[in-house]
């Protein structure tokens, strides 16, 4: 009987000691959890992955330090942490940026919305197979050919870089850009709505560490440009032949000519015939298969 009663005056001692938990402090706790889950997700994909396991191994090291109280080392650590800081922001300056654009472009309202009806963007149904007629037939004689497809995000930084064109999306004008020996063949063509409106465009290479070493200027830059904007990227090899897509900086390699197709045309679709309607959670997305491959 007296254990019983110590057990329930030692489980009334740790309710009044145990901290008070409010709604607000879930709430916070969620936020918290998300914004580390969506850091750790970024950094993996960058040179800031590196910098997060060597901050590990220092967090190791100094809690070995005073445990033992190595007060040399402690002095170290402390002094240098405010330097280090200053340092990281300088190292990782194009890491930091593009967090802040991913986090820009984030639409998070329209994430409670759904949408039913789709509408195609006028003329995009023919744009799209001049588009698709002119990689394929780059893709059958190897000819290299770096595409991008403007959407909601301008891409005039890039474009300032090139020389400007104005000219309507045909096969026959894609395909004379790309042609060995041209003045226009090296760099990036970027197309908005139904015209391109630049060629030879410098575009900002990937440092993702996960792609493929034998990926060569081109599909970095491809890869590049798609992690810094919501652009559609369509890569030509002029290795192989084969024709590659880059959306949201993740490659998919190898495409035929009717996945390329039903890609864009799903992109170039918008949500207008329909009112939205409010809904908290839209389910698990769907799985292209293509994707995984």
């Amino acid at each position: 009987m007296t254990s019983i009663q110590d057990l329930l005056s030692w489980f009334n001692d740790l309710a009044v000691h145990f901290p008070t938990i409010h709604l607000r402090d879930i709430i916070e706790i969620a936020l918290i959890a998300f914004v580390i889950y969506q850091l750790l997700l970024w950094s993996r994909k960058t040179r800031a992955w590196v910098l997060f396991k060597g901050l590990v191994v220092l967090v190791i090291v100094s809690v070995v330090a005073t445990l033992f109280e190595l007060n040399t080392i402690l002095w170290i650590f402390s002094n240098a942490i405010n330097v280090g800081i200053i340092a990281i922001i300088i190292v990782f300056q194009p890491e930091l940026r593009r967090a802040l654009e991913s986090l820009g472009r984030r639409n998070f309202f329209n994430n409670f919305f759904i949408e039913d009806g789709r509408e195609k963007f006028e003329g995009s149904e023919t744009i799209i197979k001049e588009i698709v007629e002119a990689v394929y037939e780059m893709s059958l004689v190897k000819t290299g050919a770096l595409i991008v497809i403007e959407q909601h995000e301008n891409l005039s930084e890039y474009e300032g870089t090139g020389i400007e064109i104005g000219a309507y999306v045909t096969r026959q004008m894609l395909v004379n850009i790309f042609e060995h020996n041209t003045p226009l063949h090296d760099g990036a063509v970027i197309i908005r709505n139904s015209r391109i409106i630049a060629a030879t465009c410098y575009l900002p290479l990937s440092d993702n560490m996960t792609l493929s070493k034998e990926l060569g200027t081109r599909h970095r830059a491809g890869v590049g440009i798609s992690e810094v904007s919501d652009a559609v990227v369509i890569i030509v090899s002029e290795e192989n032949g084969k024709v590659s897509v880059a959306i949201g900086g993740n490659l998919v390699r190898g495409v035929e000519s009717e996945y390329l197709k039903n890609k864009l045309l799903h992109i170039y679709s918008t949500a207008v015939d329909k009112p939205r309607r409010f809904k908290l959670w839209r389910g698990r997305p769907k799985i292209d298969k293509k994707d995984n491959e």
